[in-house]
């Protein structure tokens, strides 16, 4: 555990929080700085900085987490809908670097700015870059 990771500090019972699950592989808890009532964050007990950094069966687990958390907030707030949002590295606003995924209910006309509009791409362009993915 990094002695500065704030989520693996909560994890381990060191910094309180408000848990609505837990498990053997991971925790969920409300986030402290809800984006819309109900935001809460699912996270795997061992440590791992991010998506890219953590082992397969891990973020298995996490899922699976964040399913049942996601149910759970959607029979207990019925909110007008829910994203998930999980974020790699400082250029995606990551501001904890410990896996974790968000869960987030939506309220109508919340003005939170997550959603883009649909814009055409250049279909060339597209198909350099899955090659590129592909490859």
């Amino acid at each position: 555990m990094p002695k500065d990771c704030i989520f693996c500090k909560i994890v381990a019972g060191q910094i309180p929080c408000f848990k609505v699950y837990e498990d053997e592989h991971t925790l969920a808890f409300m986030d402290i700085n809800p984006v819309n009532p109900g935001h809460c964050l699912v996270v795997p007990k061992i440590h791992a900085p991010n998506l890219f950094e953590s082992e397969d069966a891990e973020l298995a687990r996490t899922m699976a987490a964040v399913r049942k958390v996601s149910r759970a907030v959607q029979k207990a707030l019925n909110p007008y809908g829910l994203n998930l949002l999980q974020a790699n590295g400082p250029g995606a606003a990551q501001s904890v670097f410990h896996l974790h995924i968000h869960i987030i209910p939506r309220e109508r006309d919340d003005d939170l700015r997550m959603n883009w509009g649909l814009k055409a791409g250049n279909k060339d362009e597209i198909a350099k870059i899955s090659e590129k993915i592909r490859d």
